[in-house]
């Protein structure tokens, strides 16, 4: 039997993170926009599920006032459909709540159906659209978690004590 951790992304998950990103993406982000991400974007929090200590999911998020909003989520096609994903997403919305955020917000193709379901699963709504937001073509469902669960400000990893 595999085991799984959930974790924040380190400079040593983004080979396995960035593969996941071209498998399932038609415009995968560059590896070197996650190095940026982990580095460099203070805003920016990356959830990893490892499991036997390689990525085989992750959920990136971008905190901005109070609003925790998600940039991407995905799972290793091979390791689909046995709640990988939704284990990722609801760690990233604990680590907002968590984090001090109020709401969150994402985008979601039209027609990816699997991802709006899990989305509306953990209490996202539908708040909009955004016209032609993918590779100029497709429509972007605007969704967003008015709700967090109650945050534990002590589990905030990049919480600054003085």
């Amino acid at each position: 039997m595999s085991r799984t951790e959930l974790g924040l992304m380190t400079l040593n998950d983004v080979d396995a993170v960035h593969a996941i990103e071209e498998a399932c993406f038609k415009t995968p982000w560059s590896k070197a926009s996650f190095i940026r991400e982990v580095t460099e974007n203070a805003c920016a929090r990356y959830m990893v599920l490892r499991e036997d200590g390689v990525a085989v999911a992750y959920a990136g998020v971008w905190f901005v006032l109070d609003e925790g909003h998600i940039t991407n989520i995905a799972v290793r096609p091979d390791r689909r459909h046995i709640g990988y994903g939704e284990r990722v997403t609801r760690a990233m919305i604990q680590l907002a709540a968590d984090s001090g955020m109020n709401w969150m917000t994402l985008e979601v193709r039209r027609s990816n159906v699997a991802a709006q379901n899990l989305y509306h699963k953990l209490g996202f709504i539908d708040v909009g659209y955004r016209k032609r937001y993918y590779e100029n073509t497709e429509d972007a469902l605007i969704m967003a978690l008015e709700h967090l669960p109650e945050g534990n400000p002590e589990n905030d990893p990049m919480l600054v004590r003085e």
